[in-house]
C-alpha cells in the first residue's frame, strides 16, 4: 500500500467521522447564482473557482469581487465536516451579506486540495502564485470591476498575507483573521513543538505541530463530490507521489534557517504595503497564536488599515466576541476600499478587548505609551524532568501585592543566563495571581537552554488589579502547550530578568462591549492554585512605576 493510498482512506475516515470542527456556529446557505470555472497558473496548476453572483444578476453587469483563496473548501467537506449537498463550500464566510451588498464572491482552491491540480506546497512559491493569479483573473473578469479583496480566518487569510506578498495587479484590500505570516514560528518557537488542540478529544494541546503536514495531506486527498465535475473529481482524488514525502519532510524540520522556512517568511515580503487591511488577532488564540503577526502590522506601510486585537480564539469576530458590531465594521471596510463607496468606516484604527472583559480604541498596538519595565527574577536551580509535575521542575517570582492596577500591553520579553545541557529548554510564564492564591496565565514562551537565552512570550493585553500579584514562573516546560523529552539533569538559572510591557496611563473603556465565550473559557481552564507556602517564599518586591489613573 502507498503512502498516497494510507493518507486518501484516512482522510476518508475523517470525513466520515467529522473530527475536525469548525469554531463558529453554521450559517445557512445563501440564494445566488453559482457556477464554476478554471483558471490556468504560469506553471500550468489548473485552479479551480467557484463563481456566486447575486440571483437575477445579469451576467453583464460589472460587480466588484470579493474572494477567499482557500485548502478547506472541497465540494465533499469543509475542512473534514461532511457536506452531502454538496457545491461550493460556503461555511463561515460573510458570503450572503456580501452578495446582497452587491459583490460577486469568489472561492479559488489552492494547487493540491479540492478541485484544483498540483502539489500543495504550505505557502510557497506555488501557492502565493496562486493567489496573485486567483486575483488578476477576478480583476480582468467580464463580471468585474477590476476590483477584488480578499476575506480569510486562518490558512485562509494566511493567503491574504500572501496575497500582500506578491502586489497582483487588483488587489483592492485585505482582511485576514488569525493568520500564519510566518509558517515556522506557527509550528515552532526557537525550534521547540507547539502542541494545537486534540479536539474532539481534548480542548488542550495534544497534536504535536510537527505533524501538520500529514495533517495538510488528509485534507488534500478528501475526494471530490459525487456531483462534481469530472475535471474536479480527478484532481480532488489524486496528488502525485513525488509531492508527499518532500511536503512531510520539510514541514517537520525544527530548523528556521532551511531555505523552504526562510522562502515562506511573510513580514519581510509584504514591509511597506500599503494596500488597506483589516488585521484581527485573538490574543488567547493557541491556533495561530499572537507572536510574529504583530510584526506584520508593523511592517505595513502607510495606508487606511485597521485592526482588532482581543480576547478570541481562533476566530474572526462574526459572533461570540462581545463587543462592537464586526461586521458592519468589515462591510464598511470593503465598500469604501473595494466597492468605492463614500461610506465612512465605523470604530477606531484598532479596536481592543482587554483581559477585563473592556473594549478601548487605540492609535497602535502596543500602544505609544507601554513603558518597557525590567524585572530581576529569582534565581536557582531546576529539573529537567518532563512530564511529572513538581516543585523541582520550577522557579516562582511572585510579587507583593499591588497597590495599584497595572495594565501589561504589548510583548514581555526574557533574559536568561543558563547552565545546563543543549538538550534542555527553558519556559516562562506570566501569571495574574488573586488574594485567594488563583493563578490565570497571561502568556508564556520558550526557548533551548543555552549561556544566555532569549524569550520572546506571546502579546497580550492585560490589566492585573490592585491587590493581586504578578507571578512568573521559571519552569522546564509547559507539557500541554510544546512537545519535548525531560533529559533528566538540573538546570542551574544563574541570572533572569523579565521586561513587562506596562502602560503608564491606565485605560477606561470607550467602546460597547463585554466578555466573550473565548476569554470565560480561557479564565476557567488555564489556571492553577498557589498555595501560600509558594507565594510566602517567593515574595519579592518588584517596585513597578504607578500609572496614572483612567480619565
Amino acid at each position: 500500500m502507498t503512502i498516497g493510498t494510507v493518507i486518501r482512506a484516512l482522510a476518508g475516515a475523517l470525513l466520515v467521522l467529522g473530527v475536525v470542527a469548525p469554531v463558529t456556529a453554521a450559517q445557512p446557505q445563501p440564494a445566488f447564482q453559482w457556477r464554476e470555472e478554471y483558471l490556468t497558473a504560469p506553471d500550468g496548476t489548473r485552479l479551480h473557482a467557484d463563481i456566486l453572483r447575486p440571483a437575477g444578476l445579469a451576467d453583464d453587469v460589472r460587480t466588484p469581487v470579493i474572494m477567499t483563496v482557500s485548502p478547506y473548501r472541497n465540494q465533499l467537506a469543509y475542512l473534514t465536516l461532511p457536506r452531502p449537498q454538496g457545491g461550493p463550500a460556503t461555511d463561515y464566510l460573510p458570503v450572503g451579506a456580501l452578495l446582497a451588498a452587491g459583490y460577486t464572491y469568489v472561492i479559488v482552491d489552492l494547487r493540491g486540495f479540492a478541485g484544483s491540480s498540483g502539489c500543495p506546497d504550505y505557502g510557497g512559491p506555488g501557492e502565493r502564485g496562486d493567489v496573485r493569479t486567483a486575483v488578476e483573473w477576478a480583476a480582468d473578469a467580464p463580471w468585474s470591476t477590476g476590483k477584488v479583496g480578499l476575506y480569510g480566518l486562518s490558512y485562509e487569510g494566511w493567503a491574504g498575507v500572501m496575497g500582500l506578498a506578491e502586489r497582483p495587479r487588483g488587489l483592492a484590500a485585505v482582511a485576514t483573521f488569525g493568520p500564519a505570516v510566518d509558517p515556522y514560528t506557527y509550528l515552532y518557537m526557537q525550534g521547540i513543538s507547539w502542541r494545537f488542540s486534540g479536539k474532539p478529544v481534548v480542548e488542550t494541546g495534544l497534536r504535536p505541530a510537527d505533524g501538520v503536514g500529514f495533517e495538510h495531506l488528509l485534507f488534500a486527498s478528501i475526494p471530490g463530490h459525487w456531483n462534481s465535475s469530472p475535471e474536479y473529481r480527478a484532481n480532488a482524488g489524486q496528488i502525485p507521489l513525488d509531492c508527499y514525502l518532500p511536503y512531510l519532510a520539510e514541514t517537520a524540520n525544527h530548523d528556521p534557517d532551511t531555505a523552504f522556512w526562510r522562502d515562506r517568511e511573510l513580514v519581510e515580503k509584504v514591509r511597506g504595503s500599503t494596500v488597506p487591511v483589516f488585521l484581527g488577532q485573538g490574543l488567547t488564540d493557541y491556533n495561530t497564536r499572537p507572536y510574529r503577526v504583530f510584526d506584520f502590522w508593523d511592517a505595513l506601510g502607510p495606508g487606511a488599515h485597521r485592526a482588532w486585537f482581543g480576547q478570541w480564539g481562533h476566530r474572526d469576530c462574526q459572533e461570540k466576541c462581545a463587543g462592537p458590531d464586526f461586521t458592519a465594521e468589515v462591510r464598511a471596510f470593503f465598500d469604501r476600499h473595494v466597492a468605492g463607496r463614500a461610506v465612512e468606516v465605523p470604530g477606531p484604527r484598532i479596536t481592543v478587548n482587554a483581559a477585563d472583559g473592556t473594549w478601548r480604541g487605540e492609535q497602535q498596538w502596543p500602544p505609544a505609551d507601554a513603558a518597557r519595565v525590567p524585572v530581576p527574577l529569582r534565581t536557582g536551580t531546576y529539573t529537567h524532568r518532563g512530564l511529572l509535575p513538581g516543585p523541582d521542575r520550577e522557579i516562582w517570582t511572585i510579587s507583593e501585592p499591588l497597590p495599584t492596577t497595572q495594565h501589561l500591553a504589548g510583548i514581555p520579553t526574557a533574559t536568561l543566563r543558563l547552565d545546563g545541557p543543549p538538550a534542555a529548554t527553558v519556559a516562562m510564564e506570566l501569571y495574574d495571581v488573586e488574594p485567594s492564591g488563583r493563578a490565570t496565565v497571561i502568556t508564556r514562551g520558550i526557548a533551548p537552554v543555552t549561556e544566555t537565552a532569549r524569550i520572546r512570550m506571546l502579546a497580550q493585553d492585560w490589566p492585573i488589579a490592585a491587590g493581586h500579584r504578578i507571578g512568573i514562573r521559571i519552569v522546564d516546560m509547559v507539557d500541554d502547550v510544546w512537545v519535548g523529552a525531560g533529559v533528566n539533569a538540573p538546570v542551574t538559572v544563574v541570572a533572569a530578568e523579565v521586561e513587562l510591557p506596562l502602560l503608564t496611563a491606565l485605560r477606561s473603556a470607550d467602546l460597547p462591549g463585554g466578555t466573550g465565550a473565548d476569554l470565560i473559557k480561557w479564565k476557567a481552564e488555564r489556571v492553577l492554585t498557589l498555595g501560600p507556602g509558594v507565594v510566602e517564599n517567593a515574595s519579592v518586591p518588584l517596585n513597578l512605576p504607578a500609572p496614572s489613573p483612567a480619565p
